[in-house]
């Protein structure tokens, strides 16, 4: 490649509304629409993307992908793939060019009660769409830091939280239980899930064994889950090129109950994937296209949202490393499926910290500012530490503090005439003020960018109060927000079913 084109752009609109609506452009009776200018980050150009996209078809045509699973393996060779002894499957680029064609370029997603939720690929709106998790073995101490294993109760906390922070649009899988049988935590946590949030689902699924009956339980309890879907299931392949028995088993069973599936592969530069960012790029986007074919093949026209989760490899921690690169492979895989009209789903930001502190700040930052600037569809892990090990309630409320001061960002602002306002400064003329003025008075409450955690000081204002530190006061906005959640009305009830369920599925286990 000749370099990736990184460039923020502010683009003006040539539409212009003005009604009487509330939320819309106006005068004192209405508010300024914000759509007109919106600020947006390109890495790919188009013939870069077309590069891309020959390096990933070359990977498939000629290395292949390896595929553990007879029965698809049996597939892929109906459909004119060429399978080699050692079970490497080679791809075609017509099959893949069909595979695009066949795939949903959007998938609507509801919340439990059947309303709308979010629509992710064309026709998306509201840019990003973020969420708390995922399989975190720890639980941080929102206060102290401290650490306990992941248990049962963590879950449905952290599924409160959730339903409770307004910035977050879907819960994912936040832990793995530690303090019961593995052999039924899946079906437990999933549950718990369910009955303390109302919110769309991301479910990973540890135990294998497990997958069917967590299906299972969601019907049994919700009926009907792919009528108006707010369950999404994640799947991995193995890095580099590799379709894994239990992956190929889960994207089955889910695309024949008509779930939309998140498939989602996870490349460390140096490692699993080349060192250099553009061979990361071609190999990673050759898997997801290999897991598009295979799930086009189970059935045509499934909805499949794809990407990647771009990292490094720290040869001292030995752990996942998440830089600058990453961040722009991130972008750029996003920008990738966007070329393709695919629904996209991404990396979270989730990783550097140890706590509510600045680097995972800067995770959350460089992650969400880019991701709403760019084309990023879902970013639904956000909240672990220490490379997803540790989850931190403390660190996700500061992210939600980032993610809405990125959406207003994103917003951008309108040129509309009555936002340009030249009757006004015309009226108040040289050396006058617009404290007064009737669009002000119409418009400062929704301007006002004022913290709900944190309260606008002077110098004078915080020395009085003590010279408390920012993150203080995070700590304790955040422990006493975690001491009064609450769950959704119907939680006793789903819990009850719920319980019953597994316990009729799981006896003798």
């Amino acid at each position: 490649m000749n370099g990736l084109i990184f460039v923020v752009l502010f683009v003006t609109t040539i539409t212009r509304r003005l009604t009487g609506k509330t939320g819309s452009t106006g005068s004192a009776c209405g508010r300024l629409n914000l759509d007109n200018v919106r600020p947006f980050i390109r890495c790919l150009t188009g013939d870069q993307c077309v590069q891309v996209h020959d390096a990933s078809l070359k990977i498939l045509s000629k290395t292949g992908v390896r595929v553990d699973s007879e029965a698809a393996r049996s597939l892929f060779e109906k459909a004119g793939c060429r399978v080699l002894p050692d079970h490497r499957v080679i791809i075609p680029g017509e099959r893949v060019q069909w595979a695009i064609d066949a795939a949903p370029d959007h998938v609507d997603i509801y919340d439990r009660t059947g309303s709308p939720a979010f629509t992710v690929g064309q026709g998306a709106n509201h840019g990003t769409r973020f969420g708390i998790g995922v399989t975190n073995l720890y639980f941080q101490d929102p206060e102290t830091d401290a650490v306990t294993p992941f248990s049962i109760d963590h879950v449905a906390t952290t599924a409160r939280l959730a339903e409770t922070l307004t910035q977050f649009d879907m819960l994912a899988t936040p832990g793995i239980a530690q303090d019961i049988p593995p052999q039924t935590a899946d079906l437990h946590t999933t549950l718990l899930m369910m009955a303390n949030t109302v919110k769309p689902l991301v479910v990973l699924v540890s135990e294998h064994r497990c997958f069917r009956t967590v299906l299972d339980l969601l019907g049994q309890i919700h009926g009907n889950l792919a009528e108006r879907p707010f369950v999404m299931p994640y799947v991995n392949p193995i890095s580099p090129l590799v379709l894994n028995e239990e992956t190929i088993e889960k994207m089955t069973m889910a695309i024949e109950r008509g779930l939309p599936l998140i498939f989602n592969n996870y490349g460390m530069s140096g490692a699993t994937a080349p060192i250099t960012p553009g061979g990361t790029l071609a190999l990673l986007n050759a898997e997801l296209l290999a897991g598009l074919v295979l799930s086009q093949l189970i059935r045509s026209g499934a909805p499949v949202i794809l990407g990647s989760l771009p990292a490094g490899f720290d040869m001292r921690s030995m752990m996942s490393l998440y830089t600058p690169h990453t961040m722009l492979l991130n972008l750029a895989c996003a920008e990738m499926m966007a070329y393709y009209g695919l629904p996209h789903s991404g990396t979270s930001g989730s990783g550097p910290g140890w706590g509510p502190d600045l680097l995972a700040a800067g995770g959350f930052w460089m992650n969400h500012f880019s991701s709403l600037l760019g084309k990023v569809g879902l970013a639904p892990f956000v909240g672990g530490n220490f490379d997803s090990m540790a989850f931190s309630p403390a660190a996700v409320v500061y992210a939600g503090e980032v993610i809405r001061l990125s959406r207003l960002f994103a917003d951008g602002f309108s040129l509309d005439e009555p936002a340009v306002a030249r009757d006004e400064i015309d009226t108040i003329g040289p050396g006058g003020n617009f404290l007064l003025s009737d669009l002000t008075g119409a418009l400062f409450r929704d301007l006002s960018y004022d913290s709900p955690i944190w309260p606008s000081m002077s110098l004078d204002q915080w020395q009085t109060g003590g010279s408390v530190s920012a993150e203080a006061v995070l700590r304790t906005y955040a422990g006493d927000l975690l001491n009064h959640l609450s769950p959704p009305p119907d939680h006793d009830e789903l819990m009850d079913r719920g319980r019953l369920f597994i316990h009729k599925r799981t006896q003798g286990i």
